[in-house]
């Protein structure tokens, strides 16, 4: 090599020093902890979960295969986010769910929620709840007709029908036991019954370091002081509904969430407190989907006022 050529500084954009993660070892990781309330979910409702969670997947990578083809984008299918947002749809969904419905929810999810706002890092919301409005705007009844765990049954399958522990908190002023909470004995969506399971997906994630503690911390910090403030369990309203896979899995998504760490805090305050206020006050049991829709279309208005000051700036 000659000497010039040794003496030759190569300059290129930011990043100049890569962590070696793509898109696609995140979802991958983000699957994998999915999976445990994922196979939670087979376990209690039975193989109609599975077909929920196939049929959600399987339509979300075709739906947005068949948009990059027509639109002659470049296919992006082999990031995984498609698939990520198809098993988090199915976790928002009741086991009784027909599979066209959720056939049709998934394929709104990334249609409305992902593909038509430019596709992955351009979405305002998190495509996953954005099909889950949808649906439940569209064919409530489906929606809100809840099943008792396979476990618990002992009459006809079909004869089976219970409402969720925050229905029977709300209406009823009835309380289910923490010990059913944990390990999933309650009904519920898909992946909200086991909050067990969604702890240990969790700290899978903390420990491959794909989320950040501030917002899963600041979301459960701020239901547990206003549910106290507002003379409520607060051990219940963590353990209850789908607050775990909101603040895990759907509220530190990386698109639709700050990235500043004052902005993490406030956005998950801010999902904290909007949901409590919707289980008491609002018209629905659970809040945990319109606080972190709510708190999405918040989030450059967040990063405007948290953004750091440069420094030497006065």
């Amino acid at each position: 090599m000659a000497k010039d050529e040794e003496n030759i500084l190569e300059v290129s954009i930011s990043p100049h020093i890569h962590a070696g993660v793509d898109t696609g070892t995140i979802m991958r990781d983000v699957l994998l902890a999915l999976a445990v309330p994922g196979c939670a979910s087979i376990y209690f409702f039975g193989l109609s979960a599975f077909w929920l969670i196939l049929v959600s997947s399987l339509t979300a990578l075709v739906t947005e295969w068949v948009f990059q083809k027509l639109t002659r984008r470049k296919i992006r299918i082999q990031d995984l986010s498609c698939l990520v947002t198809g098993v988090l749809l199915a976790f928002c969904v009741p086991p009784g769910l027909p599979l066209w419905t959720m056939a049709v929810g998934s394929m709104f999810s990334i249609l409305v929620g992902k593909e038509l706002f430019g596709g992955i890092g351009y979405n305002v919301f998190n495509p996953a709840l954005v099909g889950r409005a949808i649906l439940l705007a569209s064919w409530p009844v489906g929606m809100t007709s809840w099943r008792q765990p396979l476990r618990m049954i002992t009459g006809p399958v079909d004869a089976i029908s219970s409402a969720t522990p925050l229905s029977n908190a709300k209406l009823s002023g009835i309380f289910t036991p923490f010990k059913d909470l944990l390990l999933g004995q309650v009904s519920g969506s898909l992946g909200e019954t086991s909050a067990l399971s969604l702890l240990i997906g969790a700290v899978y994630l903390f420990y491959r370091r794909v989320i950040d503690w501030r917002i899963p911390v600041s979301y459960l910090a701020a239901v547990s002081a206003l549910a106290w403030l507002l003379r409520q369990d607060p051990v219940f309203h963590l353990l209850s509904g789908g607050l775990f896979l909101g603040a895990f899995f759907m509220a530190t998504d990386y698109t639709t969430s700050p990235i500043t760490p004052r902005g993490k805090l406030i956005f998950g305050a801010g999902c904290g407190l909007i949901t409590v206020l919707i289980r008491l006050y609002g018209g629905f049991p659970e809040g945990v989907c319109y606080a972190i829709l709510f708190m999405n279309s918040l989030t450059p208005l967040i990063e405007q006022f948290t953004e750091p000051r440069p420094y030497g700036k006065v």
